[in-house]
């Protein structure tokens, strides 16, 4: 695999391609940029199939480096020192980042997924996923790994997250479900600033599409598709809080 690295420190480019060439011996560092202009040229000359980049840059971003670029045909690492913001909006296009100083187990298993992965489609799905994300307050898109490939669907399209061991039914609007390969609480963090909310165990549903709370029998949420739902005693004045406002 070729590699184009982007980091405007050169301490930490240096380190990353020494990483790469110690423990990473599929992967030939083909081409290095400190600046979002010299990252386009470099990524536009050498067409990598992976990139290792730099959220904050003192040109710019990361993303200013992928707006830049038409053909966005490779798979993409993120790199950062801190808890950037952008990290949620990375996180819903599946995309893999690394916090410096990088660890090199997760360095390795980073490089693993992106090579399991490798597809065109997708990788331009993703970044588009991302981009369409990072220019606006709410996430928009969301990308669902699969065992067998990625859906990207419309967060809005969500009516409720079901727990299924240690993976999750996704049902979507349109009567379409979808097993992904993740537990639900990484649903339940992901999508708690979008109007989602866990109201029990097995269920994180979407706040938009709940149509009527019945207190019979228990307690149980009518969704617009009229599936019905349980609600946790415990959750149930959480829930009208949350529902009134």
């Amino acid at each position: 695999m070729k590699a184009v690295l982007v980091e405007d420190e050169m301490h930490s480019r240096e380190t990353l391609r020494n990483l790469i060439e110690e423990f990473c011996k599929d992967v030939s560092v083909v081409g290095t940029a400190g600046s979002v202009d010299d990252a386009i040229q470099v990524i536009r000359a050498e067409n990598p199939d992976i990139i290792f980049l730099d959220i904050e840059l003192q040109t710019g971003s990361g993303f200013d480096v992928l707006s830049g670029l038409s053909d966005m045909t490779f798979d993409v690492i993120f790199t950062t020192a801190y808890e950037h913001y952008a990290i949620r909006a990375i996180k819903f296009s599946s995309l893999d980042y690394l916090l410096k100083p990088i660890d090199v187990e997760e360095l390795q298993q980073a490089i693993n997924k992106a090579r399991k992965r490798q597809n065109a489609t997708f990788q331009k799905q993703q970044l588009d996923t991302l981009l369409a994300n990072v220019s606006g307050r709410q996430m928009k898109r969301i990308c669902l790994a699969t065992a067998d490939r990625l859906e990207f669907v419309s967060v809005s399209d969500i009516s409720l997250c079901e727990a299924n061991g240690s993976y999750t039914n996704v049902y979507l609007k349109d009567g379409r479900k979808i097993m992904v390969s993740k537990h639900l609480k990484e649903y339940e963090t992901l999508l708690a600033d979008e109007q989602f909310m866990r109201v029990h165990n097995s269920y994180l549903v979407n706040l938009r599409e709940v149509k009527q709370y019945v207190k019979s029998e228990g307690g149980y949420l009518l969704m617009n598709d009229n599936v019905q739902v349980s609600i946790s005693p415990k959750k149930r004045d959480e829930f009208l809080m949350r529902i009134g406002s």
